[in-house]
C-alpha cells in the first residue's frame, strides 16, 4: 500500500473586510450615541470646571470652586435631602402598592374577564404622560376642585386646603401624586414573576403544612428577589431625576419645599443663566446615577 501524503492546510483566515463588518452595522448608533449622549456629558464635566460659560466669549478656569459653591448652598443641600425622603418613599410605597395589586390581580378566584378589567383600571396612571398628571391633579386639588368638596360635604375640613400652594403639606402631596403615577409598573412586573413561578412549589409546601402567610415569606419572596432588586434599583434612579411632574406641579416651590436636584439644576441654568454652577450640580447627580447603575449592573450580572 502506497501512503498518502495528507497536506494539512492551512485555516483560511478571515478577511478584514468580514472582521470590521458588525462594526460597521454598528455604526450609526455608536455615532448617534456618541453625539447625544457621551458628547453632552463631556461637555458639562468641562463646563462646571469654567466660569461664565455660554454667557460671555471667554470663561475662566476656576477648578473646583463651581463644586465649593454647590456644596455649600443651602438650596442645594435642601434639594438633596428633598430627593432622598422623596426617593425612598416612592420606591417602597411602589413596592408595597405593586405587590398588592399584583398579588389581588393573580388570584384563581377571578374568572379572566374580571381579571382583565382589573389590569385595565390598576395600569390607567401609567397611560397618561406627566402633562395629563399635572393638569388632573391640579384641577382635582384646586381649592374649588373635587377633593376638597368631598371633604368639606365629609366635615373633614373647615374650608378649603391650598394642597400645592401650603408649605407643610405640600411636599408629601406631591409625594403621593408620584406614587400614584408609579405603581403600575411594580404591579407588571411583580405579576408576570408570580405567573412565572411553578405551582408545584405552592403545593409542595401546602402538603407540608406551610400556611399562606409563610408560603408568601417563604415561597413567593424568595422567587420575587431578582425582580424585586431589579425594579428598586430602576425605580431610584429614574425617580431621583424626576422633573417633568414636579416642574409641572410645584416648580419646587413655595419657599424650596418641593425643591429637588432635578429642578435645582434647571433653575440655576435657565433662570439665574448659571450654567457654570447648574453644571456641577448636574456632575454630582450623574455620579449618583452612575453608583446606583453600577450597583444594578453587578446585580443582574450576579443573577445571571
Amino acid at each position: 500500500m502506497r501512503l498518502k501524503n495528507i497536506k494539512h492546510n492551512n485555516p483560511v483566515k478571515t478577511p478584514f473586510r468580514r472582521k470590521i463588518q458588525p462594526y460597521i452595522y454598528l455604526s450609526p448608533v455608536m455615532i448617534l450615541m456618541s453625539l447625544l449622549l457621551f458628547l453632552p456629558i463631556i461637555l458639562v464635566i468641562g463646563y462646571s470646571f469654567y466660569d461664565n460659560v455660554l454667557v460671555t466669549p471667554e470663561s475662566n478656569w476656576v477648578g473646583l470652586e463651581n463644586y465649593k459653591y454647590v456644596l455649600s448652598d443651602k438650596v442645594f443641600l435642601t434639594s438633596i435631602k428633598n430627593t432622598v425622603v422623596f426617593v425612598v418613599f416612592n420606591v417602597v410605597f411602589h413596592l408595597l402598592i405593586g405587590m398588592t395589586l399584583a398579588l389581588m390581580v393573580n388570584v384563581k378566584c377571578f374568572g379572566r374577564k374580571i381579571k382583565a378589567g382589573f389590569r385595565v383600571i390598576y395600569m390607567l396612571p401609567w397611560m397618561f404622560n406627566a402633562t395629563v398628571i399635572a393638569i388632573l391633579w391640579k384641577l382635582l386639588l384646586n381649592p374649588n376642585g373635587v377633593v376638597n368638596y368631598l371633604l368639606m360635604n365629609f366635615n373633614l375640613v373647615s374650608g378649603p386646603v391650598e394642597w400645592l400652594s401650603e408649605r407643610s403639606i405640600v411636599f408629601w402631596v406631591l409625594t403621593f401624586i408620584n406614587i400614584w403615577a408609579g405603581y403600575p409598573f411594580y404591579m407588571i412586573s411583580i405579576l408576570a414573576g408570580l405567573q412565572g413561578i411553578s405551582s408545584d412549589l405552592y403545593e409542595a409546601g401546602q402538603i407540608d403544612g406551610a400556611s399562606a402567610v409563610q408560603r408568601f415569606f417563604y415561597i413567593t419572596l424568595p422567587q420575587l428577589k431578582p425582580i424585586l432588586i431589579s425594579i428598586a434599583m430602576l425605580d431610584f434612579i429614574w425617580t431621583t431625576q424626576n422633573f417633568s411632574l414636579i416642574w409641572l406641579l410645584t416648580a419646587g416651590g413655595p419657599s424650596h419645599a418641593t425643591e429637588m436636584m432635578s429642578t435645582y439644576v434647571y433653575k440655576t441654568a435657565f433662570t439665574s443663566y448659571q450654567y457654570s454652577r447648574a453644571s456641577a450640580a448636574a456632575v454630582i447627580i450623574l455620579l449618583a446615577c452612575v453608583v446606583l447603575a453600577i450597583f444594578y449592573v453587578k446585580n443582574q450580572t450576579k443573577e445571571d
